[in-house]
């Protein structure tokens, strides 16, 4: 068992930063891939960026790719995810997850991970 708790959520102004974190305790090491995903109000769940291997493998979806660095500090079980140059659009709940295991392949379906954090709210004022 995982348990993914996200912090660092809140309210910027467009072009600010904002840098989420999440700690992940329990059968971290299994964890082989943690990644974020968002949800905005209305919208369905979808991927952000995923970390997977260690950081042998990141991934990012195409609206954050060049603004947003997924990171990941095995001593401190945390993953993180700096987001830059934000835009309204980016407003929604961000959630953590983690995949127990993984041999390749996609990492944006949210159905394939095991574990998922409460979420954190991020709202980009224009």
């Amino acid at each position: 068992q995982v348990t993914l708790v996200e912090s660092g959520g809140g309210l910027v102004q467009a072009g600010g930063s904002l840098r989420l974190a999440c700690a992940a305790s329990g059968r971290t090491t299994s964890s082989a891939v943690l990644a974020w995903f968002r949800q905005a109000p209305g919208k369905e769940r979808e991927f952000v960026a995923a970390n997977a291997w260690g950081g042998a493998r990141i991934d990012y979806a195409v609206p954050v790719k060049g603004r947003f660095t997924i990171s990941r500090d095995n001593a401190k079980n945390t993953v993180y995810l700096q987001m830059n140059s934000l835009k309204p659009e980016d407003t929604a709940v961000y959630y953590c997850a983690a995949k127990a295991s993984y041999y390749g392949g996609t990492l944006e379906r949210g159905n394939d991970y095991d574990y998922w954090g409460q979420g954190t709210q991020v709202t980009v004022s224009s």
